[in-house]
């Protein structure tokens, strides 16, 4: 049976030039920090990679650092500027609810947190932002957000936020992994909101184990893991070919295949054909929704069983954050945007890759109805 993937929010496959790519580097062997040829080798690859995703970016080399991941990123940025042993601990920690686990811990880590609102789309208001900037005075703030997030699609006005920030003389750190994938950054034009930045590399067909800190120079983080790599501040030897397949991913990056389009054509049947349905963020319409993006509401239905059934069927999706569905609690994100409990273990996530053909887009139409129905009726769809 032939896989249908739907779950690229959750990772990304491999392109077979990664494969021949990594498959070259296997024997590059060096320690990256040492002096002879042989680690030298080693070296040219991250400085090549650090090239590469800087002009990803449009962004300074210097100004970017590799990390184990997108959370490593999350918790260097955050601990990393908020810590109990810095002199100069005088920022309080504002922070998105609808935002990934990682962002959520570090920051309700920190001794003075306080969690944003949002509105039912999972947005946060620029206006409400200055208000509770303004009543929190003198501290200075540090407010941590998703440019999008990758479990209800919804993107965040992060040129407008940020703008209120710095009226505040706060920090803005904005973690991009939802949103990178679908939607192209110029640090050159987000430098003047945003102080740090981080993203992983798996979603964008890269090994996992790898992602970026960008940041300010100007902003001094105290390291988390100690060592003299990534100017000391991340410390161990780095990860050779996870760093070089994070450069060769950003080279070939290609947004040409992330439209609306496949993501449409599914939701138009669905409103059509599936009772019951509702969508969970910001409307496919709206320009604030990530435009390869689904999350559905099929009431009376649990998510992880039509998760599991469509999988006998050769379709992959998910019931939100891959990083959250081991766990049997509702997710923040739907408390924080006041979904009706009962609904909160109905939804299931669909991010298409784009590359669907026609015939996939049909099958997977089809057998989601049929699911959805038997489970509502209790019975196996033929």
């Amino acid at each position: 049976m032939k896989s249908i993937y739907l779950d690229n929010a959750a990772t990304t496959p491999l392109s077979d030039s990664m494969k021949e790519y990594l498959t070259s580097l296997l024997s590059v062997y060096g320690n990256p920090s040492s002096l002879h040829s042989v680690g030298g080798q080693a070296g040219r690859l991250i400085v090549q990679a650090r090239a590469s995703v800087a002009g990803f970016l449009n962004a300074s080399p210097e100004d970017v650092f590799f990390t184990c991941s997108g959370s490593a990123g999350n918790a260097l940025a955050i601990k990393g500027l908020v810590s109990e042993k810095r002199a100069d601990d005088r920022y309080e920690v504002f922070y998105s609810p609808t935002a990934h686990k990682s962002m959520l811990s570090a920051c309700e880590s920190c001794r003075r947190h306080t969690p944003l609102k949002v509105n039912a789309i999972g947005e946060i208001n620029p206006f409400y932002l200055h208000d509770i900037l303004q009543k929190h005075r003198p501290l200075r703030p540090l407010v941590c957000i998703e440019a999008a997030s990758s479990e209800t699609g919804t993107i965040q006005d992060v040129a407008g936020i940020g703008s209120i920030v710095k009226r505040h003389n706060g920090l803005l750190l904005v973690d991009a992994t939802g949103y990178l994938p679908s939607c192209p950054i110029d640090m050159r034009r987000w430098h003047s909101f945003v102080d740090m930045l981080t993203f992983s590399g798996h979603k964008l067909h890269a090994l996992k184990g790898t992602g970026i800190l960008w940041k300010r120079q100007n902003i001094r983080l105290t390291p988390l893991i100690y060592g003299t790599q990534e100017q000391g501040l991340i410390g161990g030897t780095e990860n050779t070919l996870g760093i070089a397949s994070l450069g060769k991913a950003a080279a070939d990056y290609d947004y040409t295949s992330i439209t609306p389009h496949n993501r449409d054509y599914v939701y138009a049947y669905i409103v059509r054909h599936i009772p019951d349905c509702t969508l969970v963020g910001a409307p496919p319409d709206s320009g604030h929704r990530l435009p390869h993006h689904l999350y559905l509401c099929f009431r009376s239905v649990e998510g992880e069983s039509l998760m599991l059934l469509l999988d006998m069927y050769g379709i992959q999706v998910s019931t939100g954050s891959a990083c959250s569905q081991k766990s049997p609690a509702a997710s923040a994100a739907l408390h924080a945007i006041g979904m009706n409990p009962q609904d909160m273990h109905s939804c299931i996530r669909l991010t298409f890759s784009g590359r669907e053909t026609q015939e996939e887009l049909d099958y997977v139409c089809v057998k989601l109805k049929q699911c959805v129905a038997s489970l509502r009726n209790s019975e196996t769809p033929e």
